[in-house]
This record gives structure tokens, sequence and C-alpha cells, in this order.
């Protein structure tokens, strides 16, 4: 034991600021790692392989020479398979990398187009609540959705309820898909979003709810929808729902999100310009 002790204290004499700061810079990649896979199918597998290693040194230290065989070849070959299975926590993970590294793609929009845009889509949506009407509606945020825009039907129109409204008239052309706004402006409507894959999300939840929830988990859009059921307004983004809004507190949520992240925007490209001209004048 003291010369376990006398290890540790050495390690730590020897430790510069590199060291620690390299520690620190490791072990927030692992807790943003851990925050992006938590509450998903891939926690359990995390969970799994987790105790596979532990078991490894385990059966090692008591000569148990068949456990230790199997884990070690199954934690040996299974490096792919974890990759394979991970795929979709994997890809949102390097996504949200791309969203967090490059978050300035959008410039902020003029506070009041984005106020009378934002106002159109909560009165369109009481409205399609109070008929209950289903509905899905898209606002694209810092990722892009050129994929889903291109497979629905393009429109480029003005934001403005009455429009919305007819876009999801029960039995029309456009009113079974998701209608995505960039920038206020209608880009397209009848676009198909991806289904989430998260069997923990409440089970009377319907393809709007499932749809809505897909596309937050690998975007930062924020997607409002309509229950044609109940009529309940919901907002979905980073992955999970809030349900039992009304106009004005949809409409308040959404200008603050939205603004939010416009500031961050700003103030990051900010640092960014001033960081550039001191390298500038150093040189």
């Amino acid at each position: 034991m003291s010369e376990f002790l006398g290890m540790v204290g050495k390690s730590f004499s020897n430790m510069s600021l590199w060291s620690v700061l390299d520690i620190l810079v490791v072990s927030y990649i692992f807790y943003k790692g851990y925050m992006l896979i938590k509450e998903t199918r891939a926690e359990q597998l995390l969970k799994g392989i987790v105790l596979i290693i532990t078991l490894i040194p385990i059966s090692y230290v008591l000569k148990l020479d068949m456990l230790y065989f199997i884990l070690n070849k199954t934690l040996t070959i299974g490096v792919l398979t974890v990759i394979i299975i991970f795929q979709p926590e994997i890809r949102r993970a390097l996504e949200h990398l791309g969203r967090t590294a490059f978050d300035d793609k959008h410039y902020p929009n003029n506070k009041e187009d984005l106020n009378t845009t934002i106002n159109e889509i909560a009165i369109a949506v009481q409205n399609l609540a109070e008929s209950r009407t289903g509905a899905l509606i898209v606002i694209e945020q810092s990722t892009g959705l050129k994929e889903l825009i291109g497979a629905g039907t393009l429109l480029d129109a003005n934001v403005t309820a009455n429009l919305l409204e007819n876009i999801f008239v029960v039995n029309t052309p456009l009113h079974d898909g998701a209608t995505i706004i960039r920038n206020n402006r209608i880009l397209a409507s009848g676009c198909v979003l991806p289904l989430t894959d998260n069997n923990r999300i409440n089970k009377k939840l319907g393809t709007r709810h499932r749809a809505a929830i897909g596309l937050s988990e690998v975007s930062d859009a924020l997607i409002i929808i309509v229950s044609e059921e109940t009529g309940v307004i919901s907002l979905a983004i980073n992955g999970r729902i809030t349900r039992g809004y009304d106009k004005e507190k949809l409409k308040n949520i959404v200008l603050k999100i939205i603004e939010n992240r416009n500031e961050k925007k700003v103030k990051t490209a900010g640092e960014r310009v001033k960081s550039w001209i001191k390298v500038k004048a150093e040189h």
C-alpha cells in the first residue's frame, strides 16, 4: 500500500499545467459524450461494455481462464460491432459537434421580421389546435435541412397564418407532412421527417410527434406539433418534447430560444473577429 501511495504521490508531483489541462479536456469530452447518449438505448450498451472491461482484470486475477479468454476476445472483435450499433448516436454526436464548432452559419434575423413570423405561426397553430387539425411546422436553425426540403414540395412563400392553415387542411396534398420555415420564408411543405427510435417515448404520442422528436435529435431545429386527436400544442427541441402550449406561451418560448441563440452567435462571431484582429496585429 505504501508503494502504491508513493507512486500516486510521485505522479502528482510530476504533473504539469499541461497535464492538468489534458485531464480536464478528456474529462469534458467523456462528460459530453455521456450526456449525448443519456436516456437512449446506447446508455445500456455502454453499461454492458463497462461491465466487460471491469470483469477482464478480475477474471485474470482469479485465474478464470475460460471467462478471461471469452471476455478478451469479445472486447477485441467488439470495436467494429460497437461502431455499427452506435451508428445513430455517433452521427448525432458528430452533428452536435459540427453545430457547436460552426454555429454561425445563419446570421440573426431582423427582430421585427422575426416577431412577425413567429406571431403568424402562433396564430395559425392556435387556430389549428382549436379545429383539431394536425400540423407539423419546422423552424430551421443552424443545421441545414436541404435534403428534407428537396424531398418536399417547394413553396418559397411569406409566412402567414392563413397560408399555414390552408397547408394543413385535411385531405389536401400537403397536409400529411412537415412544413419547413427558414429565414421568415416557408420553403417547402409535405416534407418527410426521420422518426425517432427512442423506445422510452410515451406510447400515446403518434407519428407526428415521433417525427418531430426524430428531427430534433439530429438537428437544432424547433418543431411545433399540433395533435389532431386532442388539439394539444407541443414543441420538440434537442430530442425532447414539451406539451400544453397556447398561442402566447408558444410565441414567447420560441422567440426566447431563437433570440438567445442569435445573441450567442453574435458573441461568438465577435470573439472570432477580435481574435483574428489580434493575430494580425501581432504579425
